[in-house]
């Protein structure tokens, strides 16, 4: 939950008298009044007077309010074990700061909503001042989930433990474990979210349980990259392979495939399989996309070198011949 200064938001010191905070809150609801202010902020500023003055006016409100000590403006910060508690004048009622823990922090709430919720629990709202709790959604978790490119074909369930933000039994901040295991549906790709909905922190007073949010990410292939459902390998070959082609066996996820390379396949050439790539949620799945690769020994035989030069004297094949006519045009001296 992060902190306000009331005080700061109306001018005043924390020694301002009741008189000084209702009248800090006339002069500055009708300086950034809608209807009056010309400030472009003017709306959001009149809204936290209200919300300044609201809680400031009450003797009570403001006594809790100090209570939450000093702190910056925006900063993190949770009230301290029984606060509140002692403020209420409802038979039976209260307020229980560990509500808001057991739903995961108060990281889901803001200040104004602390203090309405303190409000009602005094008898500020509702008949006869009893204490009417207001429903709140659980805490939403974001966490990362790591596949490989296999369990992202065909699926899987993964045991998730990760920490959330809570109390100790003193009130102290702490970070709690919490266990989750989860579906992972076939065909996911890297970088998808996923929305587990109801599988965050318990909700309050009958309301929601929050969402679980996965962020999928796939580790890395020997081989394939995945690209969205699409997968791409680099496949290298022999300049004898890439001259008079040939048939190669290659890995999928499925199993081996084998792959027909034509004749005279140039260095960056592309193949595509067809539905040999990530399965997709209803139906179908991605490409596997063959990116060819002419690959050079780092050294030969002098009977390979021999057979090298016999080859260049019988190639009549020029593969610079538009750049030497550039830098040689006809009619040079």
């Amino acid at each position: 939950m992060q902190f306000k200064d009331y005080y700061e938001i109306l001018g005043l010191t924390r020694q301002a008298s009741a008189g000084d905070i209702k009248k800090a809150y006339r002069k500055l609801a009708h300086q950034y009044h809608p209807d009056i202010s010309k400030d472009p902020k003017g709306e959001e500023k009149f809204k936290e007077v209200n919300e300044a003055y609201r809680t400031l006016k009450d003797p009570e409100l403001r006594k809790a309010y100090d209570e939450l000590g000093r702190h910056q403006p925006g900063e993190e910060v949770r009230p301290p074990p029984e606060w509140g508690s002692h403020f209420s004048q409802a038979a039976g009622g209260g307020f229980d700061p560990d509500d808001f823990n057991r739903a995961g922090g108060f990281e889901g709430i803001n200040l104004a909503d602390l203090f309405e919720e303190l409000s009602r629990s005094r008898g500020g709202e509702g008949p006869k001042g009893a204490y009417q709790r207001q429903p709140h959604k659980g805490q939403d978790y974001e966490v990362a989930a790591t596949l490989t490119l296999e369990e992202a074909a065909h699926g899987t369930t993964l045991d998730l433990e990760f920490q959330v933000q809570g109390l100790d039994a003193a009130g102290r901040p702490v970070r709690l474990p919490h266990h989750f295991k989860a579906r992972i549906p076939k065909g996911v790709i890297d970088g998808q979210k996923m929305r587990l909905r109801g599988k965050g922190g318990k909700g309050l007073h009958g309301g929601g349980d929050g969402d679980l949010y996965l962020t999928i990410h796939l580790l890395p292939h020997p081989f394939l990259r995945p690209l969205g459902h699409d997968l791409h390998f680099d496949v290298p070959l022999t300049p004898a392979e890439a001259i008079l082609g040939a048939t190669i066996k290659l890995p999928t996820l499925e199993g081996f495939v084998s792959l027909t390379v034509p004749p005279l396949s140039p260095q960056g050439k592309k193949l595509r399989l067809p539905q040999k790539g990530l399965p997709k949620p209803k139906e179908g799945s991605g490409d596997l996309i063959v990116h060819l690769v002419i690959a050079l020994p780092n050294e030969i035989t002098e009977a390979e070198r021999h057979l090298y030069e016999q080859l260049k004297g019988l190639s009549d094949f020029h593969p610079r011949e538009r750049l030497e006519a550039f830098l040689h045009p006809q009619g040079d001296a």
